[in-house]
């Protein structure tokens, strides 16, 4: 994504760009502490279930070294169980942050189980190690992405137009994208692609991030509000749907940004495919269907104010959930890195996962 790392980390602190003020400016916030990046998390400073995943990562390995710390300072011995008791209390206040995303408990568990497989080294030797595992995931995440764009751009023709909803670019991911990945990668291999961006109120991950994305690598973008996606599927304008998820079930139902449900059943009403590009760390299995997931509320203030600016009555009572669930019969395929899942249930799901060794 041209020049831009969102997430650096240099081996002290984690610097992340702060996505709230895109495309007017690009601010780095630093974060010393594992609480600095839950509040990032929390804030959307940085957002998309694989980036949050990544950054969550790295805050396991910055509260790993505060407790480190602690035991210095309070001149005691270093106590494993002390150490696992904290880190474990550091890792649920990090999940409790944004519930949708699978992401960030998965990330913040593999680190938890990287540091407990070590207990019998030294502090320097699980932290170091915490840390080159934190790493590993950030590098994954990107060759996981750059695979799914790779099968995803199987799907993809020269002269498509694409519709998508939210960010599932660089931005929501550790550098490359899931939806927008397969944007990418069907745009290297020649095709001429044009993508129609929904605004995605009210946070406008979509007109502020995607059309930043698409503009600064040349690809071709429209930005529509979200309500005139029914008028060009039915003009039959749109030759396909793509979008990210923050987390799918074990039967494929899929939870993402809020309007996604509505592009689904718009998408089956006019015969046009419904794709979603994730990742597998964004399957639960552990969940039988979408109706398990949690779906995050979040403040009334961004519906109702616009950088401070009031939009409505003072007063007004106001539901703002950040995400809907869009059931498996409505979704075309599930793209991963592992392959394309048409028509995706629970058999389907398992059969890939075991042939992988998942």
């Amino acid at each position: 994504m041209g020049a831009i790392s969102h997430i650096q980390w240099d081996g002290s602190v984690l610097k992340l760009l702060d996505q709230r003020f895109l495309p007017e400016k690009e601010d780095y916030l630093v974060c010393h502490t594992h609480l600095d990046v839950q509040n990032c998390i929390k804030d959307m400073i940085v957002r998309g279930a694989p980036a949050i995943g990544v950054s969550a990562g790295f805050a396991m390995v910055l509260a790993a070294r505060v407790i480190s710390e602690g035991f210095i300072v309070n001149n005691t011995a270093f106590s494993w169980v002390e150490f696992e008791k904290q880190l474990t209390e550091a890792g649920d206040l990090l999940k409790k942050t944004r519930p949708t995303a699978v992401n960030l408990s998965w990330a913040v568990d593999r680190i938890l189980n990287k540091s407990r497989a070590l207990k019998d080294k030294s502090p320097q030797r699980i932290l170091e190690e915490m840390e080159q595992e934190a790493k590993i995931i950030f590098s994954e995440d990107i060759e996981v992405n750059k695979k799914i764009g790779e099968w995803g751009s199987t799907l993809i023709q020269d002269n498509f137009t694409i519709l998508t909803h939210c960010n599932a670019g660089a931005l929501a991911t550790a550098g490359y994208g899931t939806a927008l990945g397969v944007i990418r990668s069907s745009f290297c291999q020649g095709k001429y692609i044009t993508v129609y961006a929904d605004e995605t109120r009210p946070f406008m991950q979509g007109s502020r991030l995607t059309s930043y994305e698409l503009q600064k690598e040349g690809i071709p973008v429209f930005v529509i509000v979200d309500g005139a996606a029914g008028y060009y599927l039915h003009k039959g304008d749109i030759d396909c749907i793509i979008v990210g998820a923050d987390r799918v079930a074990a039967n494929g139902d899929v939870a993402n940004k809020i309007g996604t449900y509505t592009l689904a059943v718009l998408a089956k009403e006019n015969n046009v495919p419904f794709y979603a590009a994730v990742p597998f760390s964004t399957i639960d299995m552990s969940i039988s269907s979408g109706k398990e997931i949690i779906v995050e509320e979040r403040d009334s203030q961004e519906i109702t104010h616009l950088k401070g600016t009031p939009l409505t009555p003072q007063g007004v009572r106001v539901k703002n959930p950040s995400f809907d669930i869009t059931p498996s019969n409505l979704i075309t395929a599930l793209i991963t890195e592992y392959g394309i899942i048409y028509y995706p249930n629970e058999n389907k799901l398992k059969q890939l996962l075991e042939k992988e060794g998942g």
